[in-house]
């Protein structure tokens, strides 16, 4: 059975940081690209960051370019996103997924096929 565990939210004020992580369990063999999204309450799930599985890209929502940077362990099956520069409109729970493929990252959260079960951030003004 595949389980994401995601751990790091939190409540900060404007302009902190906080890092997220995210393990994989009960992989079947394969490649996988990670995902993190967010979803704000009243609005729809969002894209943040993403990472190819091999390490060789990674691609951010415009929202978040410059403040928050993902990350992957291969060999842990752990990813990070850690963000910096936090604003209040960044209070989300997060989640991260994993995309089983060799193909290049998405920031859709349909071809995603597991979720975490979410963690969430708070930015104070």
């Amino acid at each position: 059975q595949v389980q994401l565990a995601e751990s790091g939210g939190g409540a900060v004020q404007t302009g902190g940081s906080l890092s997220l992580s995210c393990t994989a369990s009960g992989l079947p063999t394969g490649h996988y690209n990670w995902g993190w999204f967010r979803q704000a309450p009243g609005r729809e799930r969002e894209f943040v960051a993403a990472i190819h599985w091999s390490r060789i890209s990674t691609f951010y929502a415009d929202s978040v370019k410059g403040r928050f940077t993902i990350s992957k362990d291969q060999d842990k099956n752990t990813a990070l996103l850690q963000m910096s520069s936090l604003k209040p409109e960044d209070t989300a729970v997060y989640y991260c997924a994993l995309h089983r493929t060799t193909a290049s990252i998405s920031k859709y959260a349909a071809p995603y096929d597991y979720w975490g079960q979410g963690t969430q951030v708070t930015v104070s003004s």
